[in-house]
């Protein structure tokens, strides 16, 4: 029976240097042990360390987010003191439900030489292009920051999902809008592309023009985007519906207020969740005795084109009075 390797200092944490763990005793033959990784040349990681299990409506994208910052911790191990995370690396650790990258961005700021390493795609970057902060004790690119430097490589829907889940205002115990809890704001985003010259400025330009608030997913961005380039108009988001004494009925993720209609995107859990799903029920019952059509959606109504989504909520449209504008010929 194969012999249990010896115990390793607990004050290694779950992912270390080589260089910390010769300096705690641990010898080079134990740290090739079956029970740890290499994630990066020079670091260590505990087998199992990074098996965090994701759960709830936004699981994908925590565990994405879980992967990434495990990674990110282990490389943190060797970084530079003046490096930080940024770009693509940083947007998922920031919790945007952007992309995962290939391999972790790593920056500097110039004159310093961009880091050179496996797994590490290493950014040299203008002192006037960034700012540095910490998120979970790591070192990374701002959120406003992290955003402009995604014109480089990100689509106009990317920029503008991300840019929606940076200056969400999310709210907590019964509806309360925190604002400060938002990332950042519209403003911060236009301060970041017009700090400089960068690679796709004008489609950052662009993609702000697009950008609101009151997108609390990117499955709702994506409807949004796709009423608009339908010549739907466009809805009010996350508004509070209350009654005629002023108590809440709920808050919709989409209102036209002047034609009575309400959509409402819903995850896999409004239909998982028992007591979801009875809220649901409750709300959408007192939507519609307010005078309210109410317009539910899925995931499948929205993706990949859109085009049930949008046939759905013309349809309630039209039916409180509104007609498309006369096509110019």
């Amino acid at each position: 029976m194969p012999r249990r390797p010896d115990p390793l200092p607990e004050a290694l944490g779950g992912a270390f240097s080589c260089a910390d763990a010769a300096a705690a005793g641990v010898s080079r033959k134990r740290l090739r042990a079956a029970d740890l990784d290499t994630p990066f040349r020079g670091v260590r990681r505990r087998r199992g360390a990074e098996d965090a299990a994701a759960a709830g409506p936004l699981a994908e994208d925590q565990a994405i987010r879980h992967r990434v910052l495990e990674d990110a911790r282990a490389y943190a191990s060797i970084m530079g003191g003046r490096a930080f995370f940024c770009g693509r690396t940083a947007a998922v650790l920031w919790g945007t439900g952007a992309h995962s990258p290939g391999e972790l961005e790593v920056g500097v700021l110039a004159p310093e030489r961009a880091p050179r390493r496996r797994g590490i795609r290493g950014r040299q970057l203008a002192p006037t292009h960034v700012e540095v902060t910490t998120l979970d004790g790591l070192r990374v690119s701002s959120p406003a920051s992290t955003w402009a430097m995604l014109g480089r490589n990100a689509g106009m829907r990317e920029l503008v999902r991300i840019g929606d889940a940076f200056v969400r205002v999310p709210r907590g115990e019964r509806g309360r809008r925190r604002s400060e809890a938002r990332l950042c704001t519209l403003d911060d985003l236009a301060a970041a592309v017009a700090a400089g010259r960068r690679v796709g400025s004008a489609k950052l330009v662009e993609a702000l023009g697009l950008i609101r608030e009151g997108a609390m997913s990117p499955l709702e961005t994506d409807f949004r985007l796709g009423l608009v380039a339908a010549g739907l108009p466009e809805p009010l988001l996350d508004q509070e519906i209350r009654d005629g004494s002023g108590r809440l009925a709920g808050i919709a993720d989409a209102v036209w207020p002047e034609y009575r209609v309400i959509a409402e995107v819903e995850g896999d859990h409004h239909r998982t969740s028992r007591s979801q799903w009875a809220r649901d029920i409750e709300k959408h019952t007192a939507y519609v005795a307010l005078g309210f059509e109410v317009v539910r959606l899925t995931s499948a109504h929205i993706r990949p084109t859109g085009s049930a989504a949008v046939a759905l909520v013309a349809g309630a449209l039209r039916r409180r009075g509104w007609s498309p504008s006369p096509t110019r010929t």
